[in-house]
C-alpha cells in the first residue's frame, strides 16, 4: 500500500545511531520539524557495538591527533554531567612493558591527556606499584609498575535511545523499522520515499541529513542524485565477554607487540569485556561478526597479562561493529582518524552527509550539523545541548550514589539488583517506569527473571522497543544474564501486547 500524500518536515534524518538521534534531538530542540527514520532498531548496528567508553582516545596522541583528543576530552566532561545514570568514571591501569613504550613516553602522554581539557569529574593520572596495589592481583608476577588514568564508561545503546526519547519529547517523529529508499528533488526540497514493511510513505523535507553510518556512501550513491566527495573506510572492531576475571573496580589497558592496545573492562558486574580489534572490512555491515582469528588475538593478549588464561571456550558473548571511519592515507586501520567530516550539497536540495566520528563526540557533531543547516532552514536558535541533561540524568546533586540511596528509601520493596539495574537504565524517569507501583505485585507478571510487565509496557510505549532482542540486548543487557533462558515468553508477551492495540510487533 502506498500513501500518495506527502508529509512535511524541515529536517529528515536518515539513520538511528548515536549521530542520527543526536542530530534529531538537537534540531527538534531548536524548533525544527524533524523526522528520523531508521531501517532497523535504534542502535542496532555500530552504535551498540562500541567498547562502551566515553574517552578522549589516549592512543591517538601517538599519531598527533591533538585537536581530536582535546575535542573528545571536552565532550567527555559534557556527557558525564548530562547522563550520570548511564555514564560513570572508570579508572584504567596500564601495566608498564618497557620494551613497548618507555616510561617517559607514557608519562608525557598522560600529562597531555590530563591537561588538554579541563577535568571536572575525573581524577588525574598517577603511577602505582602493582606489587601492593589491588589491580596487581590478577596480573602475572612480572608486571611491577603501572600507570593509572581516568575516562568514562557508558551504556552505548541506551545513550542512543535516550537521545531519541528526548528528540520525540521535543516534537520529532522517530520511525524505526523504516527505510529511506530514495530522495527525489522537487522545488528545492526533497521528496523522500520511506518504507516500513509493505507500507510506503512520502515525506517532503526541506533538508536531509545522511547519518547512515557504515551505509553513508552507499546511501548517497544508491538513493540520491548527488555524488559524494568523501568516502568512509569500514573497519571492523570485535569484542569478547568472559566470566569476571577480577572483582575490583579498575579496568586495564594492555599494550601489544603490534603497538595496538586492548581494554579489559568490568562489565555488567559478573563479566569482563575485552576488546577491540581493528580489521578492514569489505562486506555487508549488517552481517558483521567476530572471526576465530580475532577471538584468538584478544585471548592471546589477555593471556600475556592475566594469571587466569583464556581460550575460545571461555567466551560467553561477543559482538562486532563496523566503524565508518573517515578515509585517509593511513595504511594501518588502527591509525585511521576517528574525527568526522560534514559534507553539505545544496544542489538540487540541501543534503548533509556525515563521514566518520566516534561516540564521544556525537553531541558536538550533532551541534555542528544543525548549525550548518540553520541558515538553509531559516532557523537561528542558539545551540543548547551542551548544558542539557539527557532524560533521567537530573540526579540529585548530580550523584548516582545519592540517587540510589533515595530509591532505597522510596522503593524498599524493589529487589536490590532490579533497583540498581533500573536506576542505571532510567535515572529519574524510573518513576514513570514504575507508574505509581507500591509493591512488587503492582509491576504485573514477571515475564522473564527481573523483567516485569510494567517495564515492558514503558519500553514499548516510550522507548520504541519492538522485539525481544531490542529489550534484552539494547534497552538492557539482560540477555547476557539470561544466557540459555528461553526468551519465548517475552516474544509472546510482545505479540499479545501488539494485538491488543491492533498492530503487529513491527508497528507497535
Amino acid at each position: 500500500m502506498t500513501a500518495p500524500e506527502a508529509d512535511s518536515c524541515d529536517l529528515l534524518v536518515v539513520g538511528g545511531g548515536v549521530n542520527g538521534t543526536g542530530i534529531a534531538r538537537d534540531g527538534a530542540g531548536r524548533g525544527l520539524r524533524v523526522v528520523l527514520c531508521e531501517q532497523d532498531d535504534l542502535a542496532a548496528h555500530t552504535s551498540s557495538a562500541s567498547t562502551k567508553l566515553i574517552h578522549g582516545g589516549l592512543r591517538y596522541l601517538e599519531d598527533f591527533h591533538f585537536a581530536l583528543v582535546r575535542k573528545a576530552l571536552k565532550e567527555r566532561e559534557v556527557l558525564l554531567a548530562a547522563a550520570p545514570h548511564i555514564m560513570r568514571p572508570l579508572h584504567f591501569v596500564m601495566p608498564h612493558a618497557a620494551h613497548l613504550r618507555p616510561a617517559w613516553m607514557i608519562r608525557a602522554g598522560l600529562f597531555l591527556y590530563d591537561h588538554l581539557a579541563r577535568r571536572a569529574h575525573l581524577a588525574a593520572s598517577s603511577a602505582i606499584d602493582l606489587r601492593t596495589h589491588i589491580a596487581g592481583g590478577p596480573l602475572k608476577a612480572g608486571y611491577r609498575r603501572a600507570f593509572v588514568y581516568s575516562d568514562g564508561q557508558v551504556d552505548d545503546s541506551r545513550l542512543v535511545v535516550l537521545n531519541a526519547v528526548d528528540a520525540a519529547a521535543r516534537g520529532a517523529r522517530v520511525l524505526t523499522r523504516t527505510r529511506c529508499e530514495r530522495l527525489t528533488a522537487q522545488d528545492g526540497a526533497w521528496l523522500a520515499t520511506l518504507r516500513a514493511g509493505s507500507v510506503s510513505r512520502v515525506v517532503r523535507a526541506r533538508a536531509v541529513v545522511n547519518a547512515a553510518g557504515p551505509w553513508v556512501s552507499r546511501f548517497v550513491t544508491e538513493a540520491t542524485p548527488v555524488r559524494a566527495g568523501r568516502q568512509v573506510r569500514l573497519v571492523k572492531g570485535s569484542h569478547i565477554v568472559v566470566r569476571r576475571l577480577f572483582a575490583h573496580r579498575f579496568a586495564y589497558i594492555f599494550q601489544n607487540e603490534d603497538r595496538r592496545i586492548v581494554f579489559a573492562i568490568p562489565y555488567e558486574h559478573d563479566f569482563t569485556l575485552i576488546g577491540t580489534t581493528d580489521v578492514d572490512y569489505h562486506d555487508d555491515p549488517a552481517r558483521v561478526h567476530i572471526d576465530a582469528a580475532e577471538t584468538d588475538y584478544l585471548c592471546a593478549l589477555a593471556n600475556r597479562y592475566f594469571r587466569q588464561q583464556l581460550g575460545a571456550a571461555d567466551v560467553v558473548w561477543s559482538w562486532s561493529g563496523v566503524r565508518p571511519l573517515l578515509a585517509d592515507e593511513a595504511s594501518d586501520p588502527m591509525s585511521v582518524t576517528r574525527d568526522y567530516a560534514l559534507e553539505l550539497d545544496s544542489d538540487p536540495a540541501p543534503l548533509l552527509s556525515v563521514f566518520g566520528g566516534k561516540i564521544t563526540t556525537y553531541r558536538r557533531l550533532a551541534e555542528d550539523v544543525v548549525s550548518m543547516l540553520a541558515a538553509h532552514l531559516g532557523r537561528h536558535a542558539a545551540p543548547w545541548t551542551a548544558g542539557a541533561k539527557l532524560p533521567g540524568g537530573d540526579l540529585p546533586e548530580g550523584s548516582f550514589a545519592v540517587f540510589l540511596r533515595t530509591l532505597e528509601r522510596r522503593y524498599p520493596w524493589l529487589p536490590a539488583r532490579l533497583r540498581l539495574r533500573c536506576a542505571h537504565a532510567y535515572g529519574t524517569r524510573l518513576e514513570q517506569v514504575l507508574g505509581g507501583a507500591a509493591a512488587l505485585g503492582d509491576l504485573g507478571r514477571e515475564i522473564l527473571p527481573q523483567l516485569y510487565e510494567r517495564e515492558l509496557e514503558y519500553l514499548c510505549r516510550e522507548e520504541f522497543a519492538r522485539s525481544a532482542e531490542d529489550i534484552l540486548w539494547r534497552r538492557s543487557k539482560l540477555g547476557l544474564h539470561l544466557l540459555g533462558v528461553d526468551s519465548g515468553p517475552l516474544q509472546r508477551w510482545l505479540e499479545a501486547y501488539a494485538a491488543s492495540r491492533g498492530v503487529t510487533t513491527a508497528g507497535l
